[in-house]
């Protein structure tokens, strides 16, 4: 069986870490870097033997407590939106950047660091420090955020990632506390982003796309076709009233939901503006 690999990318500045179906990308700046970067390679080698471990449970919506770090961080994320129906495996990749970057964070020195786990990213920062992360909008751009907010994880969800969702979002992404949290509601505001037997969409039972899905016979989406304006506003509408109670029930911080070339948001997206992107690249 294939083991963990943590490799240095070619900028010799961050680490490349992969096992099966995780990959991620680890920065870290601070005179405690190279110690941070063994934490995370050291913790990173056992993750996806941990998950797997306990899959059965992560793909049902209630049961026992799971042992697991990142098991932990799965279920403590989904069941805050519960009854809704939702897995602990709708926040698989943001709990699994938690994890790494936990590790990271267990010694001195680190300033800045993040945990990019196939677009969900957790992150770290000191005082007087900023991130900036691309973000899907329309136009794509890029979110700058500081030690002063309180936002710690960014993640995207949409019919056209790598999950299967139950709604038609092309993306939604979510800033949230943690990377586990973001990535949970980025799931559920997407599958909320939707037009319930409309003729130009295409759904098939999850299942039959993945025999192993935790969505089993539910219908995800395959295919959408053309939609009216009239249309897409409504899809939009009908999950920007989610993610605003979202925001009244303090899961989210802010979102961004994209359908059909159309962009909508709520809550705090600390988006950079054109103008300010250009003279950085200047």
């Amino acid at each position: 069986m294939q083991r963990a690999q943590a490799t240095w990318l070619p900028d010799g500045q961050r680490l490349h870490l992969h096992h099966g179906p995780i990959d991620m990308i680890v920065g870290v700046t601070g005179p405690g870097r190279k110690a941070a970067m063994a934490r995370a390679a050291a913790r990173f080698d056992t993750l996806l033997d941990e998950l797997v471990t306990e899959l059965p449970r992560l793909r049902l919506p209630t049961g026992p407590a799971p042992v697991g770090e990142a098991a932990r961080l799965m279920t403590r994320a989904t069941r805050r939106f519960a009854p809704a129906f939702i897995t602990p495996m709708a926040a698989v990749a943001g709990a699994g950047a938690d994890t790494i970057l936990t590790a990271i964070l267990a010694g001195p020195g680190v300033h800045k660091a993040y945990v990019n786990n196939g677009g969900d990213v957790a992150f770290h920062l000191d005082p007087g420090e900023v991130i900036q992360a691309a973000i899907a909008s329309d136009p794509p751009g890029r979110v700058r955020i500081s030690h002063d907010d309180i936002g710690r994880g960014i993640a995207t969800s949409g019919w056209r990632g790598r999950s299967h969702s139950l709604g038609i979002a092309d993306s939604v992404t979510v800033l949230a506390r943690s990377a586990a949290e973001a990535d949970a509601a980025a799931t559920m505001i997407a599958n909320a982003v939707d037009l319930p037997n409309h003729p130009a969409i295409t759904r098939l039972p999850a299942h039959e796309l993945a025999p192993d899905s935790d969505l089993g016979a539910r219908l995800v989406t395959s295919h959408v076709g053309p939609l009216s304006q009239d249309d897409t506003d409504k899809a939009l509408q009908n999950g920007l009233i989610l993610a605003r109670q979202y925001q009244v029930d303090n899961l989210i911080i802010g979102t961004c939901l994209i359908l059909a070339g159309q962009a909508r948001s709520t809550g705090h997206i600390p988006l950079i503006s054109k103008q300010e992107s250009d003279l950085q690249h200047a």
